[in-house]
């Protein structure tokens, strides 16, 4: 199989986590609820992936990251602690479930999306700069979309929240990993972003970053403050309720290890060279539309297109049959496609990783094109 589906989840993995997470089920027992060996690896383990979280994403206090299950179980954290009944919420249109749906249980919400069209900026930043004008509790912006792989012009944006004293979220799901994420320099309440993905850790870890105090999600034992009834004031315990996920920590370790030892800049341009490469052949036919730019700026290594005739889904079934994982559909971001247009049908999305090859683009282009263009010598090209 060839994976092209690392918008979701990145399938193939460093060596080095499936290694980390087999030695936390065979070393680690739970950080913080003894004194005996096992329970200090887990401590260690546990402190140093909050380090090397702290050091690759800008934040000060490394207490202030936080382990959750997923991104989504982030952003939870980060709207419960910023929304309150009747709160009016700026928020682009290119935002996942994961925040629109958390937004659309708080009674009362007003939400002010700024639909601005694909890869356009300047108009994405002139609609926030309205919607903070027009009186804004919070901010919510996803740093790249999840469909169109569009990146959206988060440090404009901080910096109008700034101005004005607003509190921003950022959903960091797809660029995590890929493009540089500060938490410090964007002043944000809030950056979310789950382990699995640009950060090649397993499956069910997460982090959310913390600019500002939060109110917990879950309530539990943390191994402080024990003989009280109410959470922890502290971080990260107020939001660290049970048992962490030690084999996920330690695999999410390896992870970003292995995403600093390659650097930010080889991947994020590695991805790019795959994407510009199907883009460039869809752009030659008329059986596709496609939905990309070729400004390194505003677009990461993630394509959505469709067909002309037929539909997504069935296509995706097609690309299956013969060896490819691509998604097809509504990728969980109803708000995207119709910013994009695409509401109607959804699109086929195509996301690569660190392990993909341009050989493995060119093939995709030839099943899509039963038989296109030749192979070339930088079709060979491996970031290995």
């Amino acid at each position: 199989m060839i994976y092209f589906d690392s918008a979701a989840t990145t399938f193939q993995k460093p060596a080095a986590v499936g290694r980390a997470v087999s030695g936390a089920l065979a070393a680690m027992s739970s950080p913080g609820r003894g004194g005996y060996p096992s329970a200090q690896l887990a401590d260690r383990t546990l402190v140093t992936c909050r380090e090397e979280l702290a050091e690759l994403f800008h934040v000060p206090d490394p207490e202030r990251v936080v382990f959750t299950s997923n991104a989504t179980h982030a952003l939870n954290i980060a709207i419960r602690s910023l929304v309150r009944p009747g709160s009016r919420v700026a928020l682009s249109g290119y935002e996942h479930n994961a925040v629109t749906r958390p937004l659309h249980a708080v009674p009362g919400a007003r939400l002010h999306v700024v639909s601005a069209p694909l890869f356009r900026p300047e108009e994405m930043v002139r609609g926030f700069r309205r919607a903070l004008e027009a009186g804004a509790d919070a901010a919510v912006c996803t740093h790249v979309s999840n469909v169109f792989g569009y990146i959206l012009p988060v440090e404009e944006i901080a910096a109008l929240c700034r101005q004005r004293g607003v509190p921003l979220i950022v959903d960091a799901s797809q660029s995590a990993g890929i493009l540089p994420v500060d938490l410090a320099a964007w002043g944000a309440a809030f950056v979310a972003m789950p382990g699995h993905k640009g950060l090649y850790g397993p499956q069910g870890t997460g982090v959310l970053l913390c600019g500002r105090e939060a109110e917990p999600l879950l309530r539990g034992g943390t191994g402080s403050n024990s003989k009280e009834q109410e959470m922890p004031e502290f971080l990260p315990d107020r939001l660290e309720a049970g048992t962490h996920n030690m084999p996920g920590v330690a695999g999410l370790l390896a992870g970003v290890r292995f995403v600093r030892q390659l650097g930010l800049a080889r991947i994020r341009r590695h991805e790019w060279r795959l994407k510009e490469r199907l883009l460039t052949f869809l752009e030659r036919r008329r059986d596709f539309r496609v939905y990309g730019c070729h400004d390194e700026a505003l677009q990461a290594g993630v394509l959505s297109f469709a067909p002309v005739e037929g539909d997504c889904e069935t296509l995706c079934a097609q690309l299956a049959e013969a060896g490819f994982a691509l998604r097809g559909g509504y990728h969980c971001a109803p708000f995207a496609h119709r910013t994009a247009g695409t509401l109607e049908g959804g699109t086929v999305r195509f996301s690569a990783s660190a392990f993909n090859t341009m050989e493995e683009t060119a093939a995709l282009c030839r099943r899509l094109g039963q038989g296109g263009p030749p192979k070339t010598a930088e079709e060979k090209f491996t970031i290995s």
